[in-house]
């Protein structure tokens, strides 16, 4: 297992006992400098979101007899799909480990956003401002409109979560899914652009999707709006952002994802290494950022180790796990 974090250290080894399993933790990515890790284990699970590196890392693994590469996350895109396809490797991932975990920590951006409190911070540490001003008022979340943008397993959760709290709720997504009828109302992309005091973001990351908001969807939407990104972070323009938030064009953004995110989120890095773009960022009072942290939860923890596990065990034996990607 590489990129194995202490928090998911004590259920891989009750998951290893309980199975009788030998399982070999490494705290290391995958890529060309760790592939040969791998040699002499029957599978290998993985949790990155940086690139798997060159396509000999996919022919290693197969010359070493590894038959899968097992995702413990959504994502995917960090895999070349097609040599996995070309080394007869069989991906699979968890697209449900906690859809609730990451849904609340977008309603969490977005209240503390609505609710000014970055900015009260600011104006109390630097100004010793404890002063009630006009334009420090804020809203309550049952007078606004929340547009989701991708009403998947989280899109769907968040969905449910603004409308328990009295939202109106408006949502795009290419496929229609007739469970979130009680929850939402479907609607067209631009619609949602254009109509949201909350715009949140949960699609994956394609070709298609990528800067999918970006600066004229940022003239579109309301100047009161706030930006929710619990997805990934090359579905916003970063540059454009910035722009938008200084421009005054939406009222702030609440990012768990940032697009260059893979240099030095989930690690500890030294100052020089820190992107100038979360440096801007991260010092705006109507901006909240967290280390793509949304899924950290000890249920979805627990979750996404048993998931891949027992899928990478599947195909091991020559099963079938339902959370194989279509290559």
């Amino acid at each position: 297992m590489y990129s194995v974090g202490d928090k998911e250290v004590p259920f891989i080894k009750a998951f290893a006992d309980k199975k009788g399993y030998n399982i070999k933790m490494v705290d290391q990515p995958l890529n060309d400098d760790t592939v040969d890790l791998a040699n002499g284990y029957d599978g290998i699970s993985i949790q990155q979101t940086s690139s798997l590196g060159s396509e000999k890392v996919y022919e290693k693994l197969a010359n070493f007899g590894i038959k899968q590469i097992s995702v413990r996350m959504v994502g995917v895109d960090m895999i070349n799909l097609d040599a996995a396809k070309a080394n007869n490797l069989k991906i699979t991932n968890v697209p449900v480990y906690s859809p609730r975990a990451i849904a609340e920590m977008g309603v969490a951006h977005a209240m503390y956003l609505l609710r000014r409190i970055g900015i009260f911070k600011q104006r109390m540490l630097e100004d010793h401002d404890f002063a009630w001003s006009k334009d420090m008022i804020s809203n309550e979340i049952y007078n606004l409109t929340v547009g989701i943008v991708g009403l998947g397993n989280i899109g769907g959760a968040t969905a449910q979560i603004y409308k328990a709290l009295g939202a109106k709720v408006i949502a795009y997504d290419p496929s229609y899914n007739v469970e979130y009828e009680p929850f939402v109302e479907y609607t067209d992309f631009d619609t949602v652009i254009k109509n949201a005091d909350i715009l949140s973001l949960h699609t994956p990351l394609l070709p298609s999707t990528e800067n999918m908001i970006a600066a004229p969807q940022f003239k579109e939407m309301k100047d009161t709006a706030y930006l929710i990104n619990m997805a990934r972070g090359k579905l916003v323009n970063t540059a454009d952002l910035i722009a938008a938030l200084k421009n005054h064009q939406i009222a702030g953004a609440g990012l768990d994802t940032l697009a260059d995110e893979t240099t030095y989120f989930s690690k500890k890095v030294s100052a020089e290494d820190v992107p100038e773009d979360f440096k801007e960022l991260v010092h705006m009072p109507n901006v909240v950022i967290t280390p793509h942290t949304a899924f950290l939860t000890k249920t979805s923890v627990r979750n996404m180790v048993e998931i891949s596990l027992n899928d990478a065990v599947k195909i091991i034996n020559g099963g079938y796990s339902k959370n194989e990607i279509r290559l």
